[in-house]
């Protein structure tokens, strides 16, 4: 467990200071948990250090001072340990001198890609999980698609069995009687014209391709894809809403919260349309957690 108060033990890293805390060092409020999602990133991929396997703790960029990544000090057994202060989750880790170092110093600042971390990594894991949903409607949509224009093709076949054994049921166990159910479809749909299955096909197809185009957007956290899904989305509210009018189910209920969640998200969290400042809000949240800046100035003191 991480301490917050100051020691004074060589042997033990300094730890922040002021109002910056690190990443699981803050107990939760009351009945609202804290996703934090460096420390998520960090168990799945591992912290991201500087300096293992460097020879010395200098760098050849005269404006990078490496006391903000990683720090020397004696060991509890007398020899030196290092501090590396993991650049997404702000754990300081220690690690020993490396025996066979590759590198005479550390690299410099532009030679190090930064992870994402605070607000940036928590919207890349917010709108990829929008985007497995968008894929998960994806497939289903291209798979029903590909039924219609597949039905379509046999339907002249299929039409006569088809009423032959609707007509055996409604005889015997008084099944297809009403214009409900799954029943109910079949008949419409071998009953409608080839010109309007054909149509609820496209439309089919141009839904699924729809919801293809902004799972990958939103995978690659482009803006156009925020509204795109929100515009979307939005529109897509009318027939939901409308069908609940009729018979209620769990999953049609699902749906609607998980939208309404989407549509919360992408409108107050990432600000579109200029909502709570907009777009420039949204990249000035963004710089104050990412980048050399926000490592500067959340370092602990010497």
């Amino acid at each position: 467990m991480t301490s917050t108060t100051s020691r004074t033990d060589p042997a033990h890293p300094p730890v922040p200071e002021g109002p910056h805390r690190p990443p699981g060092t803050v107990p939760p409020a009351r009945f609202r948990p804290r996703f934090h999602y460096e420390l998520i990133t960090c168990g799945l991929r591992g912290h991201e250090l500087l300096g293992t396997d460097a020879a010395a703790l200098t760098s050849d960029d005269a404006g990078f001072d490496p006391a903000v990544v990683v720090r020397e000090t004696g060991g509890p057994d007398g020899g030196t340990l290092r501090w590396h202060r993991c650049l997404r989750c702000d754990s300081w880790i220690p690690l020993a001198p490396p025996t066979a170092p590759t590198s005479a110093t550390l690299p410099t600042r532009a030679e190090v890609d930064l992870p994402l971390r605070g607000r940036a990594l928590r919207d890349r894991f917010v709108l990829r999980l929008i985007a497995i949903d968008r894929v998960i409607h994806f497939i289903g949509l291209a798979l029903v698609a590909v039924a219609i224009f597949v039905f379509l093709a046999d339907r002249d076949v299929l039409r006569t069995p088809f009423f032959a054994v609707l007509a055996t049921l409604r005889n015997t166990v008084g099944i297809g009687d009403g214009d409900d159910g799954v029943v109910g479809e079949l008949t419409r749909a071998f009953s409608a014209s080839a010109t309007t299955v054909v149509l609820i096909g496209v439309v089919v197809a141009a839904y699924a391709v729809l919801e293809g185009v902004e799972a990958i957007g939103l995978w690659r956290a482009r803006r156009w894809a925020e509204y795109l899904t929100l515009v979307a989305t939005t529109v897509l509210l009318v027939p939901e809403i409308y069908e609940l009018t009729g018979r209620i189910t769990v999953t049609k209920v699902l749906a609607l919260i998980i939208n309404l969640a989407v549509i919360a998200y992408l409108l107050f969290a990432k600000r579109l349309f200029g909502l709570r400042g907009g777009g420039a809000a949204e990249e000035a949240a963004r710089a104050r957690d990412q980048g050399w800046d926000a490592l500067v100035r959340t370092a602990p003191r010497p």
